[in-house]
């Protein structure tokens, strides 16, 4: 029959010597942890988020830099577009003086060779006329008198004549 009494060494619920010497051992271990290694396991965790918080703050002035560095290059490609098209416009707008002094240079080089033609011309028709004076008016002379048989009145008449009908020729032509 098991309806005794439990003693008191039997039972689990009141501690005994063996708790309270575990209660010391581990009041000793968790002395040495927080004495000995618990400071430097903070130091290297204070360590690596200070190296952490520094490489965060590197890679963000590096960020800036960078669009520092793009806004920069932008703005350079901005004026170089800016004064290639003011380049460009410059060459064009000169080529194109250029073309029209050409131009100037070609028409009044047109102009002096169509008025030396015309100058030429004249020399040589007033030089056609006066040798057509000469021969045309001795040359009928001595046609009409081979014609009729004998000789004609004298040659200044008959070179006002043919003075008369180029004349006429010249108010005509």
């Amino acid at each position: 029959m098991r309806n005794e009494v439990l003693a008191a060494g039997d039972n689990f619920l009141l501690p005994n010597g063996t708790f309270y010497g575990e209660l010391i051992i581990f009041a000793i271990v968790l002395l040495v942890i927080w004495r000995f290694v618990l400071p430097p396991v903070q130091k290297a965790l204070k360590d690596r988020e200070d190296m952490v918080r520094k490489e965060a703050e590197q890679s963000r002035a590096a960020a800036e830099r960078f669009e520092q560095a793009e806004a920069k290059y932008n703005e350079a490609l901005a004026e170089a577009r800016a004064e290639s098209a003011s380049i460009r416009d410059t060459a064009r707008a000169e080529g194109q003086r250029i073309l029209d002094e050409m131009r100037q240079r070609a028409q009044a080089e047109a102009d002096q060779i169509v008025q030396r033609g015309d100058e030429q011309l004249a020399a040589q028709r007033a030089q056609v006329v006066a040798e057509l004076r000469t021969h045309v008016g001795e040359l009928s002379t001595a046609l009409a008198g081979r014609v009729v048989g004998g000789e004609l009145a004298p040659a200044a008449r008959g070179n006002a004549n043919v003075d008369r009908i180029l004349g006429e020729l010249e108010g005509n032509g």
